[in-house]
């Protein structure tokens, strides 16, 4: 499932990501036609405080990307005989400067929910991509959106047995065998994978690039909580921090 050990990104990304938290250790076609966009809101509401400051209007913004699908495994740690799923991923190569230069490929980790409400809302990868040449992928959660096993939400949630291949170390994994594949398939297994995510996606980003150093360079982890698990630290300790904040801005 792995690949050869990929060379250092070029010099103008390893700056972006120096700047963030770095965590150490199929063919390509033009794209669809805009496929979603964010609302836009004639008033912007306020803070409630003493520093109140009107919210910026959103603007109304169009990302091109194309629908493709994965025939994934459902288990990829054991043997046993189980059916596959189709994995949706979302891809734009409209600014990708290919596999010949080394091309960068900027992987956003699916959170739990449907892939393209996360692709519509992830701006900042949008807006870097035209800038390292980079292509965009968005994989979608196993057990989200359309990328159902057992061909249904009703069969996939029906008991504990069919349930019991939502964890995160199958959804890592899952990126990983999709990675790899659409690498080979693209002969682009010398471009470069940075893996961006935030709060539940960031610490899969950032525990893939744990698990699979290999086979990426850098990961952004946004808002992750990689840590906050019983036993490792307070419960209490996000609550207070956003409380701590909430106070600091707005009493």
């Amino acid at each position: 499932m792995g690949i050869d050990g990929q060379k250092p990104l070029l010099p103008l990304l390893l700056l972006v990501i120096a700047t963030v938290a770095v965590f150490p250790a199929s063919s390509r076609s033009p794209p669809s036609q805009p496929a979603a966009t964010l609302p836009s809101f004639r008033r912007a509401p306020l803070f409630p405080g003493k520093r109140s400051h009107p919210i910026k209007v959103q603007q109304r913004q169009q990302y091109n990307y194309q629908t493709r699908y994965f025939l994934q495994d459902l288990d990829h740690f054991s043997f046993a005989d189980l059916p596959k799923f189709r994995q949706r991923y979302l891809i734009n190569t409209e600014h990708w400067i290919g596999p010949e230069r080394r091309g960068p490929i900027f992987l956003y980790c699916g959170n739990e929910g449907d892939i393209e409400w996360f692709a519509v809302n992830t701006g900042f990868v949008w807006e870097i991509a035209p800038r390292f040449g980079a292509m965009i992928l968005f994989p979608e959660h196993r057990y989200y959106g359309e990328s159902m096993p057992y061909g249904s939400q009703e069969e996939a949630y029906k008991n504990a047995t069919t349930l019991a291949y939502l964890t995160a170390e199958q959804a890592v994994a899952d990126y990983a065998v999709l990675i790899t594949d659409l690498k080979r398939n693209l002969s682009a297994e010398n471009c470069p994978v940075v893996l961006f995510g935030g709060s539940y996606g960031g610490m899969l980003a950032a525990w893939m690039r744990l698990k699979y150093p290999h086979l990426t360079v850098g990961a952004l982890a946004s808002s992750a909580p990689i840590l906050q698990f019983e036993n490792i630290v307070p419960p209490d300790t996000f609550y207070n921090i956003v409380s701590n904040d909430f106070k600091a801005c707005c009493s």
